[in-house]
């Protein structure tokens, strides 16, 4: 009987306290536009834009405009490889004032990769790419709340058709969904707004023939946002994002004086400390927030951080920045960003920066870029049941 195999991630989980969490199809979770770039990866509760279709679908009910798209794209890991990006398209439409429908494509250029055998020759090339497709609906309950739903389509081809010595290469494929919804309050000091979003809720995928699978990124994400008007011309947005991966955290195996890991009787890795990462979808969701192998301490170092901030002059010209904040034995991904924004009639463009603490980051001086258009303010709306 041949062995069941740990999941991807599981060398990591050997470590005492470094424990990082992986899942198939990262990129459904890297932040596309250079708005919330520049904002430290906020966006569940910001004002809406065509970008909500990646942050909360649901804020779209709300935006002020009757139709807009968007295109963004960054070059992907540029301190280390010259050929990867990731390319975000997004359009809305307002079916009346309390409705909107929205598209939406992510496209992931991983660059070249070359391919050898065992003994290290040449075994052709390949171009790996992943594509999501998205469909989204967000109507207003009432006129300080609203709700939506987007279904997403995911292609992930890494390796072709590649065939080694004992499996065959194939592009990974899943249907996904997100739920969110929006919430808004006028204060005296200011817009407070609330936004949530559980994102990437789907079935697990496998790149190969065989029966190991591995979960997608589903993600829960809570916010606000403050935005207050200094005067006239001038205003400040503040936002706090905070994320959790919604999948099994890596267990500790048990392991032979030689560090190879134990198998029982019935050819499975012995679980030492935690819980058997092979579930279903559901009990990977709801398990995910009591499964870490050091207990609710672990669970906390799992969430991400993210702070930003915004200013707007006369709604021209906007200048931002954020701090991204993951825990050092979560992955460490821990960075500074920098935007600025600028807007005219229908056109807006919008530039961030990365700046991480260490000169040799991977994500150094990563660079986004967006350009927006929208068409047709709030007085072409048709009249709805809200008015």
């Amino acid at each position: 009987m041949a062995k069941a195999q740990p999941p991807a991630g599981v060398f990591a989980g050997q470590d005492e306290n470094r424990r990082v969490i992986t899942t198939a199809v990262p990129f459904l979770n890297i932040t596309p536009d250079s708005r919330s770039g520049g904002m430290g990866d906020v966006g569940v509760a910001i004002s809406p834009d065509a970008n909500s279709t990646h942050w909360n679908p649901s804020k779209l009910a709300f935006i002020d405009n009757k139709m807009g798209f968007s295109l963004s794209y960054s070059p992907w890991l540029a301190k280390i490889v010259n050929d990867m990006s990731l390319s975000y398209l997004s359009g809305y439409y307002k079916i009346t004032r309390e409705q909107a429908v929205a598209v939406s494509m992510r496209f992931f250029d991983l660059g070249q990769i070359y391919f050898k055998d065992d003994n290290n020759n040449p075994q052709g090339d390949f171009h790996p790419k992943e594509v999501a497709l998205d469909a989204t609906y967000s109507r207003m309950l009432t006129e300080d709340f609203s709700l939506g739903i987007t279904l997403r389509y995911v292609n992930s081809n890494l390796t072709g058709h590649y065939q080694s010595s004992t499996t065959e290469a194939q592009p990974a494929n899943t249907v996904a969904a997100d739920i969110s919804a929006y919430y808004k309050l006028d204060t005296k000091i200011g817009l407070l707004a609330f936004g949530g979003n559980i994102s990437n809720i789907g079935a697990k995928v496998t790149y190969s023939n065989q029966d190991n699978k591995d979960f997608i990124p589903t993600n829960l994400r809570l916010g606000t946002a403050l935005t207050t008007d200094i005067d006239p011309y001038n205003s400040i947005t503040f936002s706090v994002d905070l994320n959790k991966l919604l999948v099994p955290s890596p267990p500790i195996y048990a392991t032979d004086d030689d560090g190879e890991i134990l198998y029982d009787s019935d050819n499975n890795p012995i679980i030492e400390k935690g819980k058997d990462p092979n579930r279903n979808l559901l009990s990977g969701i709801f398990g995910s927030f009591t499964d870490a192998p050091d207990g609710f301490s672990e669970e906390m170092r799992e969430i991400m951080i993210s702070a930003g901030a915004e200013y707007w002059y006369n709604q021209i010209f906007a200048a931002r920045l954020g701090y991204f904040y993951e825990n050092q034995y979560k992955g460490n991904r821990q960075y500074f960003t920098l935007g600025v924004g600028f807007r005219y009639n229908v056109f807006g463009f919008d530039f961030a920066y990365l700046v991480p603490p260490q000169q040799e980051h991977p994500l150094a001086e990563t660079l986004r870029f967006t350009l927006h258009f929208k068409f047709e303010d709030e007085s072409a709306f048709d009249p709805s049941v809200t008015d």
